[in-house]
């Protein structure tokens, strides 16, 4: 079989390894470069004062307080990392079946956007809307007699929701929940209430995936979800042209920027979206991924380093704009240090 003419030579005319001989002319070919710009990093918040709790299946991760979580924002402002997202640890008595406290204005999270904002306007925060944290069944969104999960009934607290956070002085919310319609009454209510600067972060492809486990035990939403599923409102993972329908739904309801969730085995979606609309495009590193990165470092089987750059990469390779990862602190040191 003859080589296809590509227009760029054969060999040995075309030596492809003599641009990669060098590490000077490997930069100057490098077609993606990841920079402290892109990394978003998620923590999560606790009642309390002087509290750290370490996530046992996410090393080098803790649940803080808000008085921690200011020492921890200090640090990552001097390392130049533009936002956060935020994710509260509701107390057990404060959960309920119409997570009512998902929209109290002096909630975990609500206090948090505030005292993040006043010490460190500079940073950016996002804040998560959803009711998972805050339901006693731990699903996204409230439910009927026989356990499904109702769309318009949901997303009318995911509006009073929203609305707390940006009263709050969240810059960014970010529904994260899978209901129909909810970026576009979201969108609604906060031109109403003139938070016309708020952007929304819409989880646009969240898929029905089994590398959340980690970040529900986090969060305290894994016991209350039991061996309950989220099925019938987050994607099926057999899926790629959905995702493509959901994202354009979403924009044209106003979103500012889409989200795709996980993050490494669903690149290909961010490839499809960013091709076809070409809108900030951002992807969740989530924390089952963080969590086999971390358990293969920890046994001397990759290097935890080298390979947690290499999949922030792949990410930005794919067509991410930004990336939610739980290494971010850690790479935005690392990238100091190259």
């Amino acid at each position: 079989m003859s080589t296809p003419d590509t227009g760029h030579g054969r060999f040995p005319q075309a030596r492809m390894r003599r641009m990669r001989r060098d590490d000077f002319s490997r930069r100057l070919m490098r077609e993606n470069t990841l920079t402290v710009d892109d990394l978003i990093y998620p923590m999560f918040v606790l009642e309390g004062e002087g509290q750290r709790e370490p996530v046992a299946s996410m090393p080098g991760i803790e649940r803080l307080s808000i008085d921690e979580l200011l020492k921890e924002a200090a640090e990552l402002v001097a390392l130049g990392i533009p936002a956060v997202a935020l994710f509260p640890v509701t107390p057990p008595e404060a959960k309920s079946e119409d997570a009512r406290e998902a929209y109290n204005p002096e909630g975990l999270a609500q206090r948090a956007v505030r005292a993040l904002k006043e010490k460190y306007p500079e940073l950016g925060v996002i804040t998560d809307v959803a009711l998972d944290p805050f339901t006693t069944h731990g699903q996204d969104g409230l439910i009927d007699a026989s356990g499904y999960v109702l769309n318009d009934e949901t997303v009318d607290v995911l509006v009073q929701q929203a609305l707390s956070h940006a009263d709050a002085g969240a810059d960014v919310v970010a529904p994260s929940d899978m209901m129909d319609g909810r970026v576009g009454r979201i969108r609604e209510a906060l031109e109403a209430e003139n938070h016309i600067h708020t952007r929304i972060l819409a989880y646009s492809a969240k898929y029905a995936s089994s590398y959340y486990g980690p970040f529900r035990d986090a969060v305290g939403s894994a016991a209350s979800l039991g061996t309950g599923n989220k099925f019938s409102y987050q994607m099926d993972p057999a899926n790629s042209d959905e995702a493509l329908w959901e994202v354009g739904l979403d924009l044209d309801e106003g979103a500012d920027m889409i989200m795709i969730k996980p993050g490494m085995p669903y690149l290909d979606i961010v490839r499809r979206v960013k091709d076809q609309f070409g809108a900030p495009t951002y992807v969740y590193q989530v924390s089952g991924e963080y969590a086999m990165h971390m358990a293969a470092a920890q046994n001397g089987w990759l290097d935890e380093r080298a390979v947690a750059m290499e999949s922030l990469l792949a990410c930005k390779r794919a067509g991410a704009d930004g990336i939610l990862t739980y290494f971010a602190k850690r790479a935005a040191q690392w990238l100091r240090e190259a």
